[in-house]
């Protein structure tokens, strides 16, 4: 009688093929239970990563410390080699913002600025979502100027609120690899949320602060914003020993220009007036709207002789500017402007009382510019500047 295979336990070819299979595939399973299991921890370190450097930026009260964060991160949160910031500024606003807190925008090459839509666009012409793929310098080389070396791989994140695209963060990496098509993004697409809300909660938050300090009118700092800077530039004049000189600019004969022609026009005049004074100003400069047809102007680390041929300038473009109204023939107007300097050796403690005396300086010279005449410059005699 013949023996089956199955009474000596020796299995058919097929079924031990078939036990080979499943354990491939047990194998293959758990492998891939593995790597799934490692992702998932790796996305939630990921996650603890960002939300703590989300919770950070929440946490900022201005939008310089927001930038400042964004810009040089905390290597122990995110592993990024190189970041910049693109924001969308038309009307430079954003920039004056910084540049009236005292910052320094050369120091922050990272920081960049684009005036039109198309300038923002030519980054996201297909779609408002995260950007993946290797470094072009076609496409890329402006985000990443600021640095000698060039990332390999490149994510960029746009900034969007209400459909607007209103910048665009742009991270870089040395690994070819770390930025590639068809990663997911979910997590960046989060984070660039959370930026854009920072971004623009920031700028609100900056622009209510300075609706308390400017003038509805010109659009320029206000006689409280003056003041408070006023003792910030007198005692940064006494610890650098640089000189800081104070103009004091009032229109002539102002209220004949509103008896004549009406408040709107005289609205209008101040509105010029006020747009060419600060043409012939640096960035860093104050200028305020000091009172009526009065305004103001600090110009730090400037003497007397280069703060009378500012001056000198913006005379001579009040004079020249033609104003056309309906129904009047075009006039002119004139200015007169009173110039004073500020100036003491360096280590020098100066409060408030400095100030006042570099203000009655300037108002003293101007008094004397009209009483002579009007539609001129007088400086403040040598022998009477402060501190000579």
């Amino acid at each position: 009688m013949l023996s089956s295979s199955k009474s000596h336990g020796i299995l058919p070819s097929n079924r031990v093929g078939m036990s080979r299979d499943q354990n491939a595939e047990t194998r293959l399973l758990k492998q891939r239970l593995t790597d799934f299991m490692e992702e998932a921890r790796n996305n939630e370190r990921k996650l603890r990563r960002f939300q703590a450097l989300e919770l950070k930026l929440v946490s900022l009260n201005s939008i310089l410390e927001l930038i400042d964060v964004l810009l040089n991160p905390d290597p122990s949160t995110v592993s990024w080699d190189q970041v910049s910031l693109l924001l969308f500024d038309p009307e430079y606003e954003v920039q004056r913002m910084f540049q009236d807190e005292g910052a320094k925008l050369e120091e922050r090459p990272a920081l960049m600025f684009a005036s039109s839509m198309e300038e923002m666009e030519q980054f996201y012409s297909a779609s408002l979502f995260p950007s993946l793929g290797s470094y072009r310098s076609s496409k890329h080389a402006r985000l990443f100027k600021h640095s000698r070396k060039k990332p390999s791989s490149v994510v960029l994140l746009p900034l969007v609120r209400y459909g607007r695209l209103i910048g665009s963060l742009n991270i870089g990496s040395f690994n070819a690899d770390k930025f590639v098509r068809g990663v997911r993004t979910d997590f960046l697409e989060h984070f660039a949320a959370v930026v854009a809300i920072c971004v623009e909660n920031g700028m609100n938050l900056e622009r209510l602060k300075r609706q308390g300090l400017t003038d509805t009118l010109t659009g320029i700092n206000n006689r409280r914003f003056f003041d408070q800077r006023l003792t910030e530039e007198v005692e940064g004049a006494g610890r650098s020993g640089k000189p800081l000189s104070c103009m004091l600019l009032d229109v002539d004969f102002f209220k004949r220009v509103n008896d004549t022609y009406g408040h709107q026009v005289g609205d209008l005049v101040l509105r010029e007036v006020a747009a060419i004074i600060r043409a012939q100003l640096r960035g860093s400069d104050v200028l305020s709207r000091y009172g009526g047809e009065e305004f103001s102007a600090l110009l730090a680390n400037t003497s007397i002789d280069v703060a009378e041929e500012v001056a000198e300038r913006i005379r001579r473009g009040v004079e020249e500017c033609v104003f056309d109204v309906p129904d009047f023939e075009p006039f002119n107007i004139t200015i007169s402007i009173g110039v004073a300097t500020l100036k003491a050796e360096a280590n020098t403690s100066l409060d408030k009382k400095s100030g006042d005396v570099l203000i009655g300086q300037a108002d003293r010279v101007l008094y004397d510019a009209k009483a002579n005449g009007r539609n001129q410059v007088t400086c403040a005699p040598e022998s009477c500047q402060l501190g000579a």
